[in-house]
């Protein structure tokens, strides 16, 4: 979800609507995989539902995103130390937005290496620091926020990168612009297993705001043609590939019918009232409907 942007009113209100959430434990997904998956509570201080996870090696352990702050991202290293004491080497941001990359800085105060795509991380680097000063616009209080700095990403790559951890290949894929400008898959390929950061939301209606939508569904059919069995969304459940095919279909359907109803009129509430009608009903994230429109197909006033 776009966190870079100015906070409007109806989301703010939206969010705090949930009540804050410890969260979960991690799922294990195979012997040296686990993740954070389908938590039911999207407040700021739970992350907004993110997901994140591991992959345990032989060498270490590499890290899939690190949550929304310092507070959140101890909860997790906590959580990975009751499955393996291991050192973490790496830590992979699919992307550069708050509920993703903001626990970075604990990570990097442990010694690990922090890796991005190129583009995510200069969007970070741009946009990083303004987002922590406006936090408190997506309903993160102080103490949620206590400790929490940006940390960048201190290797980048442009299309792919393989990292060896030992006895267990991670391959990074970047196909092109998509949820933001660098969004990145993590794949492994001996597993058949991918964490897709939020080039897919599933059972939430997913933040378009700065996405390009044709890039996004080219990612979508590359993961389609990926020998893979198991997918970790950004946010919602552990996912197949039907999951990939609704999610192409409720962008393209949105991205139309948003273009069509913002020729007719500006009005936010009726052009989402029409929208919720036309699209698939998710459980989560209702509220991201407007946020969309107002971001991506209205002009501003």
């Amino acid at each position: 979800m776009r966190i870079f942007s100015r906070c409007t009113l109806f989301v703010i209100t939206m969010l705090l609507a949930s009540t804050a959430s410890a969260g979960q434990g991690l799922t294990k997904l195979a012997e040296n995989v686990y993740s954070y998956v389908d938590a039911k509570n999207a407040s700021p201080a739970n992350s907004f539902a993110a997901n994140a996870g591991i992959i345990i090696g032989r060498d270490g352990i590499l890290v899939v995103d690190t949550l929304i702050s310092a507070k959140e991202a101890k909860r997790f290293i906590g959580d990975i130390r009751k499955i393996s004491e291991k050192k973490i080497k790496y830590v992979v941001d699919t992307h550069y937005h708050l509920d993703h990359a903001f626990g970075n800085g604990e990570f990097a105060s442990l010694g690990a290496a922090i890796i991005s795509q190129e583009n995510d991380r200069k969007n970070l680097e741009i946009k990083g620091a303004v987002a922590l000063k406006n936090a408190k616009g997506y309903g993160l209080s102080d103490e949620e926020l206590a400790g929490t700095v940006i940390a960048l990403p201190t290797i980048t790559f442009t299309d792919r990168m393989t990292i060896d951890m030992g006895g267990e290949r991670v391959e990074l894929i970047f196909v092109g612009a998509s949820h933001t400008e660098g969004s990145t898959l993590v794949y492994l390929p001996e597993r058949k297993i991918l964490f897709t950061g939020d080039i897919l939301f599933t059972d939430f209606h997913p933040f378009m705001g700065e996405g390009d939508v044709a890039g996004w569904v080219k990612s979508l059919d590359f993961i389609l043609s990926l020998d893979v069995t198991t997918i970790i969304p950004g946010h919602g459940p552990v996912s197949g590939k039907k999951d990939i095919a609704e999610m192409k279909a409720y962008i393209q359907l949105f991205d139309q019918k948003a273009r069509e109803l913002a020729a007719k009129t500006t009005d936010v509430d009726k052009i989402a009232a029409e929208l919720k009608k036309l699209l698939p009903v998710k459980s989560q994230g209702e509220w991201m409907i407007a946020y969309n429109l107002k971001m991506k197909y209205l002009p501003a006033k």
